[in-house]
């Protein structure tokens, strides 16, 4: 259904008027056929149909009730042009293009569609494998025509005929079979046949198409619930097209009904989060857009906007939901929606999670005009990503590069170059909400709440050749002193004092090994980090803990009045002992692999320093 929808609605918006530049009506109607007009369906469509065994479509009318989709259009060219492939004609080939020849690729500039797959989702989403055609164009004189055709595409089969075996194509097509070929109905006759199965007349002037798809996979969902999702993926895979212009005037009109009640299709700009999406693309349409380029070969890639937000996690309806995840995101956003030109929803790329569990962020890239046909050539047949892997350079090379800036952008929109020292462990932050609510005066909002996700990166061993020059009195790479980078797992300690065995010197150091994992102990959910002690001394360790400040390098170890703050549980040795102590006494040079133990304070990035000092000989 999500599929229909987008291709449904790129092949309405190629298909506007552009002449006239009206509004482009688009419309997903779910019902079933009344009792009035199910014996047409059913004589029209049953009399000639092919046998259940070749085409579902017998089984489908003779059913209690048929299920109809109607996906239409109205401020549209209609299918005009000639009605057979065989005719030669220049200008408009839309009713061949969409009836005749399924698959091919585009003919419209800037066009939302490349490969044709909009025109066999229809045929895939219907269980009859069916779909009725019913569309009002321009003649060439100027005057108007109806016309009404239906078509089914299934299965090739064989079938007896004169002479032996005949194999069809699986391709059926109903209308005026006077001639050689199966034409369209057209004119009054068109208009009177559309009147007896209850389909929506056009009005005197009024173009446009209607598919008509029977029997539509619901995905197994209940009718009023399927046309919920309908309308929920409308908004996400088409909310560009809903934004008002500076002139008041929007690109498309949407609209879902079942059973002739209407679903309301939510408004992007007050729908949380699309309204961050909304937001980034009225910063990508205003000077203080990103422009992101490719440097060698040098071409200008397109426009960036991006914007972050404090907000609440998302807890949307089961129709909501689904659409969502349906585009990959989840509670929070951390995502870029890329577009062509068209400005129709390409994807949603997910970028960096941002650390913190209300701190959602949204971009819109759009591409540039002259880039189109790269990145239109990158795009499967679903029109739903980017893949610079399908291209040759340059051109692949153009589309590797957009996702590096857009990386890169996304970055210093964190400020993940400064939020916390080489190697800290992240956890979201959120409590801070509640703790600072009450020094804001005339605010409602909310607050955090815990959220121990997993943690994101790897601890940071020190390098042999850096380890070798951190003597005794200079700091360890890593270690507080050095300059504050973006890492993940637990700050590398320093070497603080030195040991003696047998006349040698050594230099006590913390190698850190593993990743900083989560895990729960006593019910408690904790932070584990695993360690060793190279040097072949006594030493005493101990853990220094704080949370890290995003976006300012600087760290803190007092909690606010009534907050928690990280806490040391204990040492565990190599046999899963725990020793609860804030310092240990280990024999180090074994090589042996000990374990910090640290209880976080919810909804922060906890910082975990282990340090070690030799213990002097008695």
């Amino acid at each position: 259904m999500t599929i229909l929808v987008r291709e449904a609605a790129q092949n309405s918006w190629d298909a506007r008027d552009r002449r006239r530049a009206t509004l482009v009506d688009f419309s997903l109607d779910l019902r079933t056929v009344g009792p009035a007009h199910a014996p047409s369906w059913r004589r029209l469509l049953g009399a000639q149909a092919p046998l259940s065994e070749h085409l579902p479509l017998r089984g489908v009318l003779g059913s209690p009730s048929i299920r109809l989709l109607e996906v239409s259009d109205r401020g549209t060219l209609g299918l005009g042009g000639p009605t057979r492939a065989d005719e030669s004609e220049p200008g408009n080939q839309d009713f061949v293009a969409f009836v005749r020849n399924v698959g091919e690729p585009r003919d419209v500039e800037l066009g939302g569609g490349t490969y044709g797959f909009g025109k066999g989702i229809f045929y895939l989403l219907a269980e009859s494998g069916t779909v009725l055609v019913h569309t009002r164009c321009r003649r060439p004189d100027g005057g108007f025509e109806t016309r009404l055709m239906g078509c089914a595409l299934w299965r090739s089969y064989q079938a007896p005929a004169e002479g032996g075996e005949r194999r069809y194509t699986g391709r059926h097509w109903w209308g005026d079979v006077s001639g050689e070929v199966v034409e369209p109905l057209v004119g009054s006759t068109a208009e009177e046949v559309a009147r007896q199965l209850g389909l929506r007349p056009f009005a005197s002037e009024e173009t446009g198409t209607s598919i008509l798809v029977l029997e539509p996979h619901l995905d197994g969902l209940e009718p009023r619930a399927a046309a919920e999702y309908l309308a929920q993926t409308t908004a996400w895979q088409l909310w560009p097209k809903m934004l008002e212009r500076p002139d008041g005037s929007v690109d498309m009109r949407f609209s879902v009904s079942c059973d002739g009640l209407d679903v309301p299709v939510p408004d992007p700009t007050t729908t949380r989060p699309l309204n961050l999406f909304v937001e980034a693309y009225r910063r990508m349409e205003s000077p203080d857009a990103q422009r992101l380029v490719c440097r060698r070969p040098q071409r200008h890639l397109g426009r960036l906007g991006l914007v972050k937000r404090l907000m609440p996690p998302v807890d949307p309806l089961p129709a909501a939901r689904r659409a969502m995840e349906t585009v990959g995101i989840g509670s929070t956003t951390h995502h870029v929606c890329l577009m062509r030109p068209a400005e129709l929803v390409v994807t949603y790329w997910p970028g960096r999670e941002p650390g913190m569990e209300h701190l959602s962020y949204a971009g819109v890239f759009r591409a540039d005009e002259k880039m189109d046909e790269v990145y239109a050539r990158s795009e499967p047949p679903t029109h739903d990503a980017w893949h610079p892997q399908t291209l040759d350079p340059p051109n692949s090379t153009f589309v590797r590069m957009t996702f590096v800036r857009l990386k890169e952008s996304v970055e210093r929109l964190l400020e993940l170059g400064g939020s916390a020292r080489t190697g800290s462990a992240h956890v979201s932050l959120g409590a801070a909400s509640n703790r600072f609510s009450v020094l804001v005066g005339g605010a409602r909002g909310t607050g955090g709440a815990t959220d121990l996700g997993p943690v994101a990166g790897r601890a940071r061993a020190l390098p042999q050749d850096e380890e070798e020059r951190s003597g005794p009195g200079r700091p360890a790479v890593g270690s507080s002193d050095s300059p504050a980078r973006t890492g993940s797992g637990v700050e590398p300690g320093r070497g603080t004092a030195g040991g003696n065995d047998g006349g040698a010197r050594y230099r006590v150091r913390v190698q850190y090994v593993e990743e900083t994992a989560y895990d729960v102990r006593s019910g408690e959910p904790v932070l584990v980090q695993a360690f060793r002690l190279p040097a072949p001394v006594a030493q005493r360790v101990s853990a220094e803990l704080a949370v890290a400040l995003p976006g300012t390098g600087n760290r803190e170890s007092d909690p606010p009045l009534g907050g928690r703050k990280p806490e040391l549980v204990g040492w565990e040795d190599p046999t899963g002992t725990l020793h609860t102590t804030p310092t240990y006494v280990i024999e180090g040079g074994d090589g042996a692999v000990w374990r910090a133990v640290v209880l976080p304070a919810p909804d922060t990035i906890t910082e975990i320093t282990v340090r070690s000092k030799a213990v002097s000989p008695r």
